[in-house]
């Protein structure tokens, strides 16, 4: 499947929540629990020996409270209906995780069970023959409780490789009693966010927290501008070929950027943070603003750990329109979010799939209600009490006219990597708008 497809798949996932609705109306360094032994264990009776499972995956107990709640759960209500199964996990941080998956795929050491992203995140392992096929899992009832076009997405020449766990829209969180303490209020336009972040820096506010040492966090802002100047598909044409990276629009959404650096609308530090660092600033109210996935709405709502008080003093809003631009206010930045492969060598490929089925099942009914986390399968909210927050976040998903996947996920490996090195240079300011739109052109190319 080509990158254009599986980005025009993700325009159906909005359809989803219209029938969703009528129903209701990563701690930060290498956190391991048991490592990974690789699959180098013998083949094993299954019925008289224990069989081990092992999966690798990337929500910390201290940064993902919630989600490796769930995790565990699942694992242990797998482990007792299949007592000669053991699921032994690997645990590791968003980032740490994806540099540790290259280095097993090239020692063909992959974990039993893993995470992966949708589109061109997928293309190496496939072309490598590292994952398997996982047509088998959902050509039956699995298959039919996925929103449409989410498995797609995770599909490449017709097969599929990963069964999604999320979907995210990225709206920008932001402190209702900051806001109301210098007297500025949620905008409407460009003009006016950027009038909000000139008013509290001024006021010796941090407007935005930031942590651009993971990068793809910066390149979300630079995809929104993209998206509010430019319309939804120049930078996803430029991405597949269609277009170019050198479109005056991309060029504009870049001097953007650095605009807001100059206003000192950023975070100090920014570009040496780490999005989990990046985080405290706002959880701890000193920060204004933060444009984040879906997947942090638990901390907004619902997770426990966080005082209420706080809770209530945060609001969300999309990303405001440019003059003059082409963008829709209710096109999102976003898509399907984590999946799970198994691997084509596992030595356990039969046990490895029944938990990944088992795992995805139970992951859509406990996601909801306990992480406030949007699955990627179909949820019935007639009898689910969700906070309003969340509701809220689906009523916009409902009305998205489009959601962009994140250009990192979009990209080759290769290019992912060169835009992501791009993205810190842009805020950093160690590189003009055009040399940055040129060469983004140059390594695309390249690919041909």
């Amino acid at each position: 499947m080509t990158k254009k497809k599986a980005h025009s798949l993700l325009g159906i996932l909005v359809l989803f929540m219209a029938m969703v609705l009528i129903g209701c109306s990563s701690s930060e360094g290498n956190t391991t629990e048991e490592n990974s032994e690789g699959n180098n264990q013998e083949p094993t009776s299954k019925t008289e020996e224990e069989v081990v499972v092992n999966f690798m995956h990337l929500w910390p107990e201290g940064s993902s409270k919630q989600h490796h709640m769930i995790v565990e759960d699942i694992i242990a209500e797998y482990e007792g209906n299949n007592p000669n199964v053991k699921v032994k996990t690997e645990i590791l941080s968003n980032e740490q995780y994806k540099e540790k998956l290259k280095i097993l795929a090239a020692s063909n050491e992959l974990p039993d069970v893993g995470m992966t992203w949708a589109a061109g995140f997928l293309e190496p392992y496939v072309d490598g023959n590292k994952f398997a096929s996982l047509d088998d899992l959902i050509s039956g009832e699995l298959g039919e409780s996925f929103i449409a076009g989410t498995t797609e997405a995770y599909a490449l020449n017709g097969t599929t490789y990963g069964l999604p766990l999320e979907l995210n829209i990225a709206p920008i969180y932001y402190n209702k009693q900051i806001f109301a303490d210098n007297n500025v209020e949620v905008p409407e336009t460009y003009e006016e966010f950027v009038s909000v972040v000139k008013t509290l820096a001024e006021n010796g506010v941090t407007p935005i927290t930031l942590g651009n040492k993971d990068r793809w966090t910066g390149s979300m802002w630079y995809m929104y501008l993209a998206d509010r100047i430019g319309g939804p598909e120049t930078l996803t044409n430029a991405i597949n070929r269609t277009g170019t990276f050198e479109d005056p629009a991309l060029i504009q959404a870049a001097e953007e950027i650095q605009n807001l650096v100059k206003l000192d609308g950023f975070l100090k530090g920014f570009n040496g943070l780490s999005n989990d660092e990046a985080k405290g600033p706002f959880m701890n109210e000193q920060a204004a603003m933060y444009l984040m996935g879906s997947w942090e709405l638990p901390n907004y709502t619902t997770n426990e750990d966080v005082p209420q008080e706080f809770k209530d003093n945060i609001g969300f809003f999309k990303f405001p329109p440019v003059e003059g631009g082409k963008g829709d206010i209710n096109s999102f930045v976003g898509g399907p979010g984590v999946g799970l492969f198994v691997s084509e060598d596992s030595k356990v490929k039969e046990e490895a799939k029944a938990f990944v089925q088992f795992f995805v099942e139970k992951w859509g009914e406990r996601s909801v209600t306990d992480a406030g986390v949007i699955p990627a399968t179909k949820v019935d909210t007639s009898s689910v009490d969700l906070p309003q927050m969340y509701i809220d976040v689906l009523n916009e998903l409902s009305n998205a006219s489009n959601i962009t996947l994140y250009a990192d996920v979009q990209m080759s490996p290769t290019v992912a990597q060169e835009h992501l090195n791009l993205i810190q240079s842009l805020f950093g300011e160690q590189i003009s708008p055009e040399d940055y739109a040129k060469k983004h052109e140059e390594a695309l190319s390249s690919e041909e």
